[in-house]
C-alpha cells in the first residue's frame, strides 16, 4: 500500500496549515481529498469542542460534531490526552493507517486527521443518526421506531461491511471490537461499522494469540477472550451477539436475571425450546407478518456464536443467509445448530505471548458479559 506524503504530517511535533493528500488517497468521500487539518481549525468547527456539541464518548476518545469552514458538518475524534503513551499512539496510527485505504458504503468515510501539542484528532462524516446503541438501543420509544425492515436492513449493512474487511481486502481486516456504539447511521439509517482502533491486518490465513486482548466485553468470542487467539471468526462471534440484539432488543447481558442472564443463553434456550419467535422483539409493528425471517436471522446469530469457531460461518456466508441467497439456507429447519459459547467469569480471561499459530480453528471456552472495554495491555 502506498502512503501518501501527508500521512506522514500527522505524525510530525506540529501541523500550521491544512494540506492535502495525493490524488491517489482513498481516504476522502464525494471526491475529496484527505485533508490534514490545524488543531486551531478543528476548535473554531466544534466551537470550542463544546460540551453541547458532544456526540459520542469513549474509553479512549470523545467525539464532537463540526461544521468546518466550507459548510461541511463532521464528527471530530479527539483521543484522549492521557494516551500520550505509545498505546494510545498506535491506535491511532492503527485507526489512521486502516481508514485510509478503505472505502465500503457500510464504512464510515474519513475526512482527514490533525496533530497539535500531543493531542489526536480524526475527522469523519458526521452521522445524522448517530450510533446503533444511541438510536435504537436506548428505550422501548426508540425502538419502537425501528420497523423490521430497517432492522433487516442494518443487519445486512453490517454484514456486508464485515465481508468487505474479512474476504475482499488483502490483507483482511479483524475489526476486534463489534458492537452498537460503533455502528454508525447516516441520515437515511444506513450503518456505518466505524473505530478501528483495535483493527488487525491479516497477511496469510493465519490466526494470532496476543496478550493484549481488546474489545468489550458481551462480544468476545469465547476462544479471544480466554486464550487471546485471534480469527476472522472472533468478528464473526461478534456479529452473531450484535445481530440477536437488533432483533430481540434486548441487552446483551441482564444484571436482575439470577439465570440466563445473557442474551446468547436466553436465545440458545428458546431455540431448544422450538420457542424461537418468542425472542423477536415484541415492539416490531406486522410481527405476524415478519416473524419467519425474523427468526431465520435468530438462527444465524446462534450460527455465528457458536462455541466452535471453524463451525461459524464465514461473513460472506451470513450475508446470503440474511438475504435468503444461499442454497443451504433455503430450509433452516434443516441447518444444525451446536451451543453457544459464553465466559461468565473474567478470571476465566487469559493473558498469553503475542505468537503466530496455526489457521483458523476452533478453541473450547466460553463468552463474556458487557459491562465495559477490555483492553489488557501488556
Amino acid at each position: 500500500m502506498k502512503i501518501p506524503r501527508s500521512f506522514l504530517a500527522c505524525f510530525s511535533p506540529s501541523v500550521n496549515e491544512p494540506s492535502h493528500l495525493d490524488d491517489d488517497s482513498e481516504g476522502g468521500s464525494d471526491g475529496e481529498a484527505f485533508r490534514v487539518f490545524s488543531g486551531s481549525e478543528l476548535e473554531l468547527a466544534t466551537r470550542g469542542f463544546n460540551s453541547w456539541d458532544k456526540v459520542g464518548e469513549g474509553g479512549f476518545a470523545s467525539v464532537y460534531k463540526g461544521q468546518l469552514r466550507n459548510g461541511h458538518v463532521v464528527a471530530v475524534k479527539v483521543l484522549s490526552i492521557e494516551l500520550e503513551s505509545m498505546r494510545g499512539e498506535m491506535e491511532f496510527v492503527a485507526e489512521l493507517a486502516t481508514l485510509c485505504r478503505i472505502k465500503h458504503e457500510n464504512l464510515v468515510s474519513l475526512r482527514g486527521c490533525a496533530v497539535e501539542e500531543g493531542r489526536r484528532y480524526l475527522v469523519f462524516d458526521y452521522m445524522e443518526n448517530n450510533s446503533l446503541s444511541r438510536t435504537f438501543l436506548a428505550t422501548e420509544e426508540r425502538r419502537m421506531k425501528f420497523r423490521w425492515e430497517l432492522r433487516s436492513n442494518i443487519s445486512i449493512g453490517v454484514a456486508r461491511g464485515l465481508a468487505y474487511l474479512h474476504d475482499q481486502l488483502k490483507p483482511h481486516i479483524v475489526h476486534r471490537d463489534i458492537k452498537p456504539s460503533n455502528i454508525l447511521l447516516d441520515h437515511n439509517f444506513t450503518p456505518k461499522l466505524s473505530d478501528f482502533g483495535f483493527a488487525k491486518l491479516f497477511r496469510d490465513d493465519r490466526s494470532y494469540v496476543s496478550t493484549r486482548v481488546a474489545g468489550t466485553l458481551g462480544y468476545l468470542a469465547p476462544e479471544y477472550a480466554t486464550t487471546g487467539k485471534l480469527t476472522r471468526k472472533s468478528d464473526v462471534y461478534s456479529f452473531g451477539v450484535l445481530l440477536l440484539q437488533i432483533v430481540s432488543g434486548q441487552a446483551v447481558v441482564d444484571a436482575d436475571q439470577d439465570t440466563d442472564r445473557f442474551l446468547v443463553e436466553k436465545v440458545w434456550a428458546a431455540y431448544k425450546a422450538n420457542e424461537l419467535v418468542n425472542m423477536v422483539d415484541p415492539v416490531i409493528t406486522n410481527l405476524s407478518l415478519v416473524a419467519e425471517e425474523a427468526v431465520r436471522f435468530l438462527k444465524v446469530g446462534l450460527l455465528c456464536v457458536q462455541e466452535t469457531a471453524r463451525l461459524r460461518p464465514r461473513m460472506t456466508e451470513a450475508v446470503e443467509m440474511l438475504t435468503n441467497s444461499s442454497s443451504i439456507i433455503n430450509d433452516m429447519e434443516g441447518v444444525a445448530i451446536s451451543k453457544p459459547g459464553f465466559v461468565a467469569d473474567l478470571r476465566n480471561i487469559k493473558i498469553r505471548q503475542q505468537i503466530p499459530v496455526s489457521p483458523e480453528s476452533n478453541s473450547s471456552g466460553t463468552n463474556q458479559s458487557l459491562w465495559s472495554s477490555l483492553i489488557l495491555a501488556r
